[in-house]
C-alpha cells in the first residue's frame, strides 16, 4: 500500500493496485462522523461500439446498456439490494453517465458489513429473460418522465445541435426502441467487458482503520475469481470541428420561453497538458465573464435578456467538450444574439495579471471549500484519475498557471462555427 503526502492541502491518501487490477483509495477523515465508499467503473453510456473481451469482432449493443445495467444489478434472485443497505443503516445509491457508472453508499455504521455488501452485489450480477423483460417497462416509464422535463430536452437539445456523430449527443437512457431491444447476453456482454476490477476503482473516504478496511478489501476480492485483465478496445466515431446544427427549436407545453447557447469546446483527443490546462482555465473564464458576478452576465440580466433560471454548464473530456449558457428568456432571438456576441467579443478581450490573481485565488477558495465534502472528493478524485490527472494537485497547479497561458487561451476559445442555438417556445 503507497501513502501519498499532500502537504499543500494537509491530506494523506493510501493506494494499491489489487492483483485482479481493482484500483483501491483510501483517504481517512478521522474528524468525521460517517465514511462514504464509491465504486466505479469506467462504463458508460458513450461505450455501446467495443470489442468484447475475449473476441475479436466489433459488437454494437442497444443505447442505454450501461444504464439497464445499474439498475439490474441491484437486483437479485431472492432480494432488492437497497434493502440490505437499508437494514444495516446504509443509504445507497448509483448514477450512470455518458462516462462512468458508480455505486455508492454512506454510512456511520456497520462500516464493513456495508462494503462488504458493496463489493459484493456489484461483482455478483443476476440477470434473467424474465427480469430484463420485466424491468423495460420501468425504465421506458423513466426515459418518458426524462423527456418531460422542459429543461434537461432543451439542454439535451442543445448537445445534439453541437455533435454529429459523438455518443455524447444520446440520451445515457437510450431511446424507447433501444431500451425494448436490450437483451439478457447484451448485459452479460457489457457487464463481463467493463465490470472487471481492472476497469474499476473504488474510492473510501471518512472514518475508518486503514489497515482494516484494506485487509477487508483484499480477503473480498481474493476470494473471487476473474478473468486475466485486458486492455478494452472502444470505438469513437469521427466527429467535425464545426457544430452540426446552427440552430434547434424545440415546442413543448411551458410557461415560458428557453434559450440555450452551445459552445462546442472541442472533438478531437487532448494531451494530458492540453487537458490539464482545459479544466482550470474553462471553468475560470466561464466564472469570470459569465458568473453572477461577471461584466457579461450583468449585460445580459440589465438588458432583461435572463432571469434567476440563467445557468452555466460545462464539459471538459479526454475527447470532447462542451459549454452551454442557457435561461428562461421573454426574447430568446435577442438572448441568442448577445450571448453569441459577447462569447465571440473574448477573442479581443486581455485579462490583466492583477484580474488573473484574482480568479486564481477564487478558483483555490472554491475548491478548498468543496473538499469539506468527501463525496466531492471521491467522485472528483476518480474522475481525475481516469483522465490521468491528480486532482489533489490542482491547487499548485493554478498556482503555477500563468496570464500569458489565460490570454492564449482566450483568443482561441470561441469561433463562429462552433455555436449553436437552442430555444423553447410553449407548443400551441
Amino acid at each position: 500500500m503507497k501513502k501519498l503526502d499532500y502537504t499543500t492541502i494537509d491530506e494523506v491518501l493510501y493506494t494499491e493496485k489489487l492483483d485482479n487490477g481493482l484500483t483501491v483509495f483510501l483517504l481517512p477523515r478521522p474528524e468525521m462522523s460517517k465514511v462514504y465508499s464509491f465504486f466505479s467503473t469506467d462504463y458508460g453510456a458513450n461505450d455501446y461500439m467495443f470489442t468484447p473481451i475475449g473476441k475479436t469482432e466489433k459488437v454494437t449493443v442497444p443505447e442505454g446498456v450501461a444504464h439497464f445495467l445499474e439498475h439490474k444489478l441491484f437486483e437479485k434472485e431472492d432480494r432488492d439490494v437497497f434493502e440490505d443497505f437499508g437494514k444495516q443503516g446504509a443509504s445507497a445509491n448509483a448514477y450512470t453517465s455518458s462516462l462512468e457508472t458508480a455505486y455508492l453508499f454512506t454510512a456511520t455504521e456497520n462500516i464493513e458489513q456495508n462494503l462488504t455488501t458493496l463489493l459484493d452485489f456489484v461483482q455478483q450480477p443476476y440477470f434473467t429473460d424474465e427480469t430484463v423483460d420485466r424491468e423495460k417497462g420501468i425504465i421506458v416509464q423513466e426515459l418518458q418522465m426524462y423527456l418531460d422535463q422542459a429543461d434537461r430536452r432543451l439542454a439535451m437539445g442543445c448537445v445534439q445541435a453541437m455533435f454529429k456523430n459523438h455518443p455524447v449527443r444520446n440520451e445515457v437512457l437510450g431511446t424507447e426502441e433501444s431500451i425494448n431491444a436490450i437483451t439478457k447476453d447484451d448485459l452479460y456482454t457489457c457487464y463481463n467487458t467493463f465490470y472487471h476490477p481492472d476497469n474499476m476503482i473504488l474510492f473510501i473516504a471518512g472514518n475508518f482503520e486503514v489497515e482494516a478496511i484494506m485487509s477487508l478489501i483484499k480477503d473480498n476480492q481474493n476470494s473471487k475469481t476473474f478473468e486475466k485483465p485486458s486492455e478494452i478496445e472502444r470505438f469513437m466515431p469521427e466527429e467535425p470541428r464545426e457544430v452540426y446544427k446552427k440552430e434547434s427549436i424545440i415546442e413543448m407545453p411551458v410557461s415560458a420561453s428557453k434559450c440555450n447557447i452551445g459552445l462546442k469546446e472541442y472533438a478531437h483527443t487532448l494531451d494530458k497538458k492540453e487537458l490539464q490546462s482545459r479544466l482550470l482555465l474553462q471553468s475560470m473564464v466561464l466564472e469570470y465573464y459569465f458568473g453572477s458576478s461577471g461584466e457579461f452576465y450583468k449585460e445580459l440580466y440589465d438588458a432583461g435578456l435572463i432571469d434567476r433560471t440563467y445557468f452555466i454548464e460545462t464539459a471538459v473530456e479526454a475527447d470532447h467538450g462542451y459549454t452551454i449558457l442557457g435561461s428562461n428568456t421573454e426574447d430568446p432571438e435577442a438572448f441568442a444574439v448577445k450571448a453569441k456576441e459577447l462569447l465571440l467579443s473574448t477573442n479581443n478581450l486581455e485579462i490583466s495579471v492583477e484580474s488573473f490573481e484574482r480568479m486564481k485565488k477564487k478558483r483555490i477558495g472554491q475548491l478548498l471549500r468543496a473538499m469539506n465534502s468527501l463525496e466531492y472528493i471521491a467522485s472528483e478524485y476518480v474522475r481525475y484519475e481516469r483522465l490521468g490527472l491528480d486532482f489533489f494537485e490542482l491547487i499548485p497547479t493554478i498556482q503555477e498557471l500563468s496570464v500569458e497561458e489565460l490570454n492564449l487561451f482566450l483568443k482561441n476559445w470561441v469561433s463562429e462555427d462552433r455555436l449553436s442555438v437552442s430555444k423553447m417556445f410553449a407548443s400551441e
